[in-house]
């Protein structure tokens, strides 16, 4: 509640003081766009007093020459647009003509003249006492004569506020470029004193996103209107410079700033020319630069990387348009960019960055447990697809779907977790596994074409950054079983199919087929290993017990166990240890030994025989015997 509290009274305070704050967050963000140059010219040897002036006079000189180029080529189309009434006319009689659309012009028009007519349509008046007829009244007109004083004050007084705001930006910008340094102490000593270093990184990082966004947006801007203007010059469009230096300036402004740019050349082109070849034109110029410039100079010069989600820009765009007007819309953007940097660096406002960043606030493995928590397994094989595009199979297993499986068992643990939920997330871990068959095999093809050449060794590598390079399974048969539990199959399943990818013919048991009933039946001559699962690591008795039944069913059969544990979490000498006290030929915490203990031609471990108790020998009886009693 003080959190909400304090936000409400933030934002109220943001809308009623708007005079106040606005032309000092203007001057903040002038501040961060333009202290780059000044650093660059006190690096020249350009004193920091006339680096500060320069800075700031070329700065708004170039605005001063943007608005007045404007406004000139706004007063020549004022006095044109007279001529370009006719053909707009023309063509909207030709439309009429023609019927375009089955007369939906023609039915539209009639529609708002009904409307029109009964809206101006009067309610008869009831019959009067006195039907003598009313005298109609006399127009007056007032005319005032107005002072000189009076005129010149009905002029001036409207372009005293923007002055005096101009005037009072440029001021608030002179002394945050002289004072920065000072201003950044004053600053750490209000809010992050006890914490320099991630106060004075909140800072860094504030200064370098929004500039870096203010200067990557003029560039992309500048290269998106400089061939709008020469394209529409070639095309004849009136006042292309004009159109030009709007499409510059409204590209600004998230989303719409594009459209409103492009509407008014497209209006113009349709009533310049008779026809329609003109409009067409226009409208695939503007279309042709908008995908060059989204997809190939803002990707290229990173200026559509803000660190805001996409809806999170719609969102600040809407909220500073209430606050503080088209201003507000102009500037959304780099005062979002500010509170994500302030979410990001403090604690208290992590919440900020929670809702407006775009780093993903759930690791791949946490979000891939969710997908199978709310059984989606197709959104989660999408993921999947997404990770597999630049890794492995056995990377993916690794680092994903096992984490998410052992978050599952942990829940299972907790008793958070009921036996529907624990077989709906097997059950879609399966359908995931299934899912990803085709690119199992696409993958095992790959690994296959290297082995083509003679002389030539395998040069893709497994294993991730630990370069570790699989063997190969040909002519070695596993069987994956799951240890206690449906999710226990999960994971054996996901085994399965990376040994299926290293060429091994892999099958799969669940963990009822190696209950002691059922064990019987287990046809186990035709496998060389046979890998068990546990995902809790709490099962070692189960698995000596699990090693014992096996080893007693086949003597010649290599048995390993797999006792699942989060990557990063890799101790060869704890499994080595375990392997020889539960008499398993193998140990493994993780895909990459759980591979490489599979696919090992080591003989198997031989099953200790335990040396029956000796029974104490039978305690003799005391034999008492008679005294003669004399």
């Amino acid at each position: 509640m003080p959190t909400v509290a304090t936000v409400v009274v933030t934002v109220a305070a943001l809308y009623f003081g708007r005079e106040v704050f606005l032309p000092i967050a203007i001057a903040l963000l002038l501040t961060f766009a333009l202290a780059p140059m000044v650093s660059a010219l006190k690096r020249a040897g350009v004193p920091r007093v006339a680096a500060v002036v320069l800075s700031v006079l070329g700065a708004f000189a170039a605005l001063a020459l943007f608005s007045f180029i404007v406004a000139s080529q706004v007063n020549e189309l004022a006095h044109n647009v007279s001529l370009y009434q006719a053909n707009i006319l023309t063509k909207v009689r030709l439309l009429k003509e023609r019927g375009v659309g089955g007369g939906i012009i023609a039915r539209l028009s009639d529609v708002v003249e009904r409307v029109g007519q009964e809206i101006d349509r009067q309610e008869p008046a009831l019959p009067s006492a006195a039907d003598t007829p009313k005298r109609e009244p006399v127009p007056v007109e007032i005319v005032a004569r107005e002072r000189p004083l009076e005129v010149l004050q009905s002029i001036v007084g409207p372009l005293i506020s923007p002055l005096a705001s101009a005037g009072l930006i440029i001021v608030v910008v002179v002394f945050m470029l002289l004072e920065r340094e000072d201003l950044r102490d004053r600053f750490i000593r209000l809010v992050g004193y006890g914490d320099l270093h991630r106060t004075t990184q909140a800072l860094q990082d504030a200064g370098r996103r929004v500039g870096r966004y203010l200067l990557m947006q003029m560039v992309v801007n500048v290269a998106y209107a400089v061939p709008i203007a020469i394209g529409l010059w070639i095309l004849g469009i009136p006042n292309a410079l004009l159109w030009g230096l709007l499409a510059l300036a409204l590209r600004f402004v998230p989303y719409i700033g594009p459209i409103i740019g492009a509407s008014l050349p497209l209006f113009l082109a349709l009533a310049v020319a008779p026809g329609w070849s003109l409009l067409l034109w226009t409208a695939a110029l503007f279309v042709v630069m908008e995908l060059i410039t989204g997809n190939v100079i803002e990707p290229w010069l990173y200026g559509s990387r803000t660190g805001l989600s996409p809806l999170a820009i719609i969102v600040a765009a809407i909220f500073w348009t209430w606050l503080w007007g088209p201003l507000g819309l102009v500037l959304s953007t780099p005062l979002t960019v500010c509170l994500v940097v302030l979410g990001r660096h403090v604690p208290q406002f992590e919440f900020l960055d929670v809702l407006f960043g775009n780093e993903p606030m759930l690791e791949p493995h946490a979000r891939l447990y969710q997908r199978l928590l709310a059984g989606d397994p197709e959104e989660a094989t999408d993921h999947a697809e997404e990770f597999l595009e630049e890794g492995y199979l056995v990377e993916f297993y690794d680092k994903v779907a096992i984490p998410a499986l052992l978050l599952g068992e942990q829940d299972r643990v907790r008793g958070v977790m009921g036996e529907p939920q624990r077989r709906q997330v097997a059950a879609s871990a399966q359908t995931l596994v299934a899912n990803l068959v085709d690119s199992a095999q696409q993958e095992a093809s790959e690994e296959e074409q290297p082995a083509l050449a003679d002389d030539a060794e395998p040069s893709d590598t497994k294993g991730g950054e630990d370069e570790i390079e699989l063997p190969d399974g040909t002519d070695i048969t596993v069987l994956c079983a799951g240890g206690r539990g449906e999710l226990d199959d999960a994971a054996a399943a996901m085994l399965m199919q990376v040994l299926e990818v290293q060429g091994a013919e892999a099958s799969m048991a669940s963990f009822a087929d190696l209950e002691p009933n059922a064990l019987r039946r287990l046809e186990l001559g035709s496998f060389d290993t046979v890998v068990v699962n546990f995902l809790n690591q709490d099962s070692v008795k189960h698995a000596r017990f699990l090693v014992r039944r096996l080893k007693r069913a086949k003597a010649a059969l290599r048995v390993g166990v797999v006792l699942w544990s989060g990557p990063g979490n890799d101790d060869n000498d704890a499994c080595e240890k375990l392997a020889t006290g539960i008499n398993a030929d193998f140990v493994a915490d993780g895909m990459i030994s759980a591979v490489l203990g599979a696919l090992s031609k080591s003989a198997p471990v031989g099953l200790k025989s335990t040396a029956k108790r000796r029974r104490p020998p039978p305690r003799r009886k005391r034999a008492l015997s008679a005294t003669p009693t004399e």
